[in-house]
């Protein structure tokens, strides 16, 4: 594919829509009682409904719902209280039943979006067409045997949701960012884990180019489960350069369902693009309307989490954080959830939001551990923050000795064991005075540098000062005496 020009590709707008489908995290199937769990043998978590015996029934799992709602909730959808099944039939090889249990002319969500900051610092709100429910097919494995297909039917029957966007997206990073935000929010309501690699999120996009200024859609190419949000990016790049390219040429953009090489980055055909009525729906004449009282979803709505951009208005205008600490602390779930619990303990939020985006996060990555099997609890790193705004101790013991001996000790307050390992700061004036003398003993040609007029051998000072108290002194007392003794000379 050519790299277009910029005075060609600068013609036509990109439009994408996406298609997000979500592995609901259940216990059990959508339609049956078999293990929704990922990663044990293949075909293991089966019975005679999920592999379509003749005579088994359906019966709808009622977490799956309630995921479902939350998720719409989260998205300010419409939730339609009275939804439907229905079949979509199409040939399935990995689907034993030969159909998918889907929602078509009722979904249980109907509109809403979901807001997405770009690089640029704007903010766009991508809309929303519905949400629905469906059970997922098998996996099939083409690689594994020269002669044959071989099919895991563990995951035929786990339920799915899927997250419709308008037409709305006009870049690629737009469309990464939705599916950032999408991902974040299914992670926050902890309905689904996210994990694109593992297949419990993945994504179609359908693509379309038209030339600036029109209204109408061009034809569009449906992109079938992409697995990372950068492949998705890439996808997008690829299509608008080449049906950009096609049209240019005098060519017409076929209809069709294509496949994405993460190798080459390129796309290439599937199928024909099959059309609504291809899938020949019908109504699910074994399971009955989804009937939501008014009651249920008031208990639904209650139980919901503070989300990412409630989190982030909270942060930046009640508690004066920075859009950028905010993003940072709302990025990952469990570090909002420490973060929480850490302001309950003290007020002082900026070096709150400094500690867990720095010495805890660092602690996390080093050790390669989640935020869930930190040791310290937040309580006791409030302490530690008290100990510094009180003029305890200083940052820089607080940091390289009194922290990491909390991690190992985390049955003592900050207090106890900064006392236990006499790292309090000396309230006695004479004994900085003397390491000031002993400091400035030591180098009598920086004294005379000092005087003058090179400031810089400060900090010399100062680092010998630090060095013989091991840091416990008040810094910034510490500095207005050495000045104060250096002037006088």
């Amino acid at each position: 594919m050519a790299v277009l020009q910029g005075s060609v590709s600068d013609k036509y707008e990109l439009v994408v829509g996406l298609e997000v489908h979500a592995q609901l995290s259940t216990l059990s199937k959508a339609f049956s009682s078999d293990s929704a769990a990922f990663g044990a043998e293949p075909n293991h978590h089966v019975s005679p409904v999920s592999l379509g015996h003749p005579g088994t029934l359906p019966r709808i799992n009622k977490r799956m719902v309630e995921y479902a709602v939350k998720m719409g909730l989260a998205c300010n959808c419409i939730i339609n209280l009275k939804n439907t099944f229905a079949r979509k039939n199409y040939f399935y090889a990995d689907l034993p039943k030969g159909f998918q249990t889907t929602q078509d002319q009722q979904p249980i969500c109907l509109g809403g979006g979901v807001t997405v900051k770009l690089s640029d610092g704007s903010s766009k709100t991508i809309a929303i067409h519905h949400i629905h429910m469906e059970d997922d097919a098998g996996k099939s494995s083409h690689d594994q045997h020269d002669q044959y297909s071989l099919i895991d039917l563990n995951r035929a029957g786990v339920p799915l949701i899927e997250i419709v966007s308008e037409p709305d997206l006009r870049s690629a990073e737009e469309a990464g960012q939705f599916l950032t935000e999408i991902r974040r929010i299914l992670r926050y309501l902890d309905i689904c884990d996210g994990n694109m690699e593992e297949g419990s999120m993945r994504c179609d996009a359908n693509i379309s180019v038209r030339l600036k200024g029109a209204t109408q859609f061009g034809n569009r190419c449906e992109v079938k489960n992409l697995n990372s949000i950068r492949n998705v990016q890439r996808a997008i790049e690829h299509e608008f350069a080449r049906q950009v390219e096609i049209i240019e040429a005098g060519g017409h953009i076929d209809q069709n369902t294509l496949n994405f090489n993460a190798d080459t980055g390129e796309t290439s055909v599937l199928r024909s693009k099959e059309m609504a009525n291809d899938y020949r729906y019908f109504p699910e004449p074994d399971l009955l309307p989804v009937q939501i009282i008014e009651e249920q979803l008031d208990v639904i709505r209650k139980s919901m989490p503070a989300l990412p951009n409630e989190l982030f208005e909270k942060y930046t205008k009640n508690l004066g954080l920075s859009d950028y600490d905010a993003g940072v602390i709302i990025a990952d779930k469990d570090f909002a959830v420490y973060f929480e619990e850490l302001i309950k303990h003290t007020t002082n939020y900026k070096s709150a939001a400094n500690w867990v985006m720095g010495a805890v996060r660092s602690y996390i990555n080093d050790n390669s551990i989640n935020v869930a099997d930190f040791n310290l609890p937040p309580k006791n790193l409030a302490g530690l923050i008290q100990l510094v705004d009180e003029g305890k101790v200083n940052n820089s013991v607080a940091t390289q000795k009194l922290f990491p001996e909390m991690l190992k000790v985390n049955n003592k307050t900050a207090d106890q064991l900064a006392k236990d390992l006499n790292l309090l700061i000396s309230g006695d004036t004479n004994e900085v005075d003397e390491f000031i003398r002993a400091a400035l003993a030591k180098y009598p040609d920086k004294v005379v540098e000092y005087q003058k007029g090179k400031k810089g051998v400060l900090g010399l000072f100062m680092g010998e000062v630090m060095k013989l108290s091991k840091g416990k002194i008040d810094p910034q007392k510490t500095n207005q005496l050495l000045i104060k003794e250096l002037e006088s000379k």
